[in-house]
C-alpha cells in the first residue's frame, strides 16, 4: 500500500470511527421534552429535525414547510429575499426528508403538524407567518387543525395540497388513486429515476412547448430527494394524497394568502388552490398563469413580491 493509499484509509477509519461515536452518543432516544441543540431539535419521540434559522432574531418569524420529497433548502430563495428584508426565516426538513432522522413510523401528517408545532414551541416563535408549499400546505393546515393560531398571525398555503387530493365518493374531482399507486411502483422500482422524471417533466413544467430547461434546478431536485429516506418519501406519498383537510381548513381564523399555478401538473388548480380558497374564509387567491407545480423557483421573484406585499399588509 502506498503511503497516500494508507493516508487515505486511516482517514476514513477516523471519520467512521467519529460518526460512530456521535451517533452512539446522540441523546435523540432519551429526549424529553424537545430540546433544540445547533442546527438540530430533538422532538419528543426522539426524531432528530434539521432545521435553518437565518435573518434577525427580532425579525418576525417566517416559517416554512416543504415540499416533497425535498428538503429546507427548496425555500433558500424565498428565504434570502425575506431575511435580507429584516425578517427571520427558519425552515426545517420534515422527518424522513434532507438531514432529519428517518424514522420507521410516524411518516404522516399528525407527525409532521406535531414537528411542525415542537419547531415553533421549541424556538418560542410568536407572532409567526406560517408558508407551506404542496405537502407542506398540507403541513401547516394539519398544524393549525391540530394546534390552532395562538402563535400564527398569517397563513400562506402555495401549490398546495388541501383541501384533499385524492378522488373519492365525497371528493369526485380528485386525482384517481392510480396515479398515486404508480408512483409508489416507481418509487420501489428506482427512485433515483423517478426523482431525475418528475422535475425533468411536471414539477417545472419543462414538458412543456418551448420550456427553458434548467438542468441546475433538475440536479437541485435531484439531490434534495435523495437526500431522504426511501421509507419516509414512500409513506409521505400516502400522507399528501389520501389526507382530507376540509376540516383543518375550517379552523383558519388568520389571514390567509393562497398562490398556485393554473398549469400546476402536479396538484390541479382546481383540486388544490382554487377549492382551500374557497374553504378558509377571507382568503385572498393569486393565480399565476401558465406557472407549473414549482413556482417558488420557476417564478420566484413573484412569489418573493407576493409574499413581502402579504405580509407587511
Amino acid at each position: 500500500m502506498s503511503k497516500l493509499s494508507k493516508i487515505i484509509a486511516l482517514s476514513v477509519f477516523a471519520l467512521a470511527a467519529g460518526a460512530t461515536s456521535a451517533a452512539v452518543s446522540t441523546p435523540a432516544a432519551k429526549a424529553a421534552p424537545a430540546q433544540a441543540s445547533a442546527s438540530y431539535i430533538i422532538t419528543r419521540d426522539g426524531v432528530q429535525l434539521y432545521y435553518k434559522d437565518w435573518g434577525p432574531r427580532n425579525g418576525q418569524p417566517i416559517v416554512f414547510s416543504h415540499g416533497w420529497p425535498l428538503s429546507a433548502d427548496s425555500w433558500e430563495s424565498q428565504m434570502l429575499f425575506l431575511a435580507s428584508q429584516g425578517y427571520r426565516v427558519i425552515a426545517h426538513d420534515r422527518r424522513g426528508h434532507g438531514r432529519s432522522s428517518q424514522p420507521w413510523d410516524g411518516n404522516d401528517m399528525d407527525h409532521y403538524a406535531d414537528d411542525l408545532a415542537t419547531v415553533i414551541e421549541t424556538l418560542n416563535l410568536k407572532n409567526a407567518v406560517l408558508v407551506g408549499f404542496s405537502t407542506g400546505g398540507g403541513e401547516v393546515a394539519r398544524y393549525i387543525g391540530r394546534h390552532g393560531t395562538g402563535r400564527v398571525a398569517k397563513a400562506v398555503l402555495i401549490s398546495a395540497v388541501p383541501p384533499m387530493m385524492v378522488k373519492t365518493a365525497d371528493n369526485p374531482g380528485g386525482v384517481p388513486m392510480e396515479v398515486f399507486d404508480g408512483l409508489r411502483k416507481q418509487q420501489v422500482e428506482n427512485r433515483a429515476q423517478l426523482y431525475k422524471d418528475i422535475p425533468t417533466g411536471p414539477f417545472f413544467g419543462f414538458n412543456r412547448p418551448g420550456a427553458k430547461v434548467s438542468q441546475g434546478m433538475i440536479d437541485n431536485w435531484w439531490m434534495q430527494g435523495m437526500q431522504g429516506g426511501h421509507k419516509g418519501t414512500y409513506d409521505s406519498i400516502k400522507a399528501f394524497s389520501e389526507t382530507d383537510f376540509r376540516a383543518d381548513l375550517k379552523k383558519f381564523d388568520k389571514p390567509t394568502l393562497v398562490i398556485h399555478g393554473d398549469d400546476d401538473q402536479i396538484v390541479p388548480i382546481d383540486v388544490g388552490g382554487r377549492a382551500s380558497a374557497k374553504m378558509i374564509k377571507g382568503a385572498k387567491l393569486i393565480v399565476y398563469p401558465g406557472a407549473p407545480h414549482g413556482l417558488t423557483d420557476t417564478h420566484k421573484d413573484k412569489v418573493n413580491a407576493d409574499l413581502l406585499a402579504f405580509i407587511r399588509d
